[in-house]
């Protein structure tokens, strides 16, 4: 068989050819990897701070709630007010219960209604109590934070159960008559403790929590104050 040679041109040739098809094939990667790239002024970083204020404006989102009525129904009326040893005689006579020849100081509020109406959480909460008392009616106790636990007493209907999980606003049951406030009608008795001790809830109603929590520990504080400079001056005597 014959064979065939290349002048030596020819092969320079070829070799030029193939360089410079290479070059142009790495020139145009470069010029799409560039442009499917973006560069540093097109990006734009999450930084930490941004997160931050994400998480400060979910706290006092989370914060900012305020306790709502134990009602809905705009045409219920106040019966009887929480007893306020400060107050005047004649609210402390409309905070006074009757029963059995016995005068009795409301430690709740009282809300009535001809017609049976919807009783609601207060705030988001787990029910710790449902009982049948023979004073009172049927009792709903809900836990909530900030050591609340809200009381629904004189109930005709329950709609949860002990160890259930509440919303705001939730019905929990419907108004009815009890024994110890049998004069009042068709009612709810309610009843608000904080830290394991009575209050008024008049005082909570349409409050942000938070406030009031801060502001139960201020006026705690200034009774310890008070109790030990007088505590001092006695000693001091």
């Amino acid at each position: 068989m014959k064979k065939l040679r290349l002048k030596k041109g020819a092969i320079i040739g070829a070799y030029l050819i193939a360089f410079s098809l290479t070059g142009m094939s790495a020139f145009y990667v470069s010029q799409n990897m560039q442009a499917n790239n973006p560069t540093e002024e097109d990006l734009e970083y999450v930084n930490s701070s941004i997160i931050d204020d994400d998480e400060k404006d979910r706290e006092v989102i989370k914060e900012d709630v305020k306790m709502v009525k134990p009602y809905t129904d705009e045409n219920v009326q106040v019966l009887k007010y929480f007893y306020d040893y400060q107050a005047n005689a004649d609210s402390q006579e409309k905070s006074i219960l009757y029963h059995e020849n016995t005068y009795i100081q409301n430690s709740g509020m009282d809300f009535g209604l001809e017609n049976t109406f919807d009783v609601v959480s207060v705030l988001d909460g787990t029910v710790v109590d449902v009982r049948e008392d023979e004073l009172l009616g049927t009792v709903v106790e809900i836990k909530h934070d900030n050591d609340f636990i809200s009381s629904y007493q004189s109930l005709s209907e329950v709609s949860v159960k002990k160890n259930d999980t509440v919303k705001q606003g939730q019905v929990i049951g419907k108004s009815g008559t009890n024994t110890i406030d049998q004069d009042l009608g068709n009612h709810l008795h309610f009843e608000l403790y904080k830290s394991g001790e009575v209050v008024d809830p008049s005082k909570y109603f349409d409050q942000v929590i938070s406030d009031t929590t801060e502001k139960s520990t201020s006026d705690n504080t200034t009774t310890e104050d008070t109790s030990d400079n007088s505590n001092t001056n006695e000693e001091t005597e």
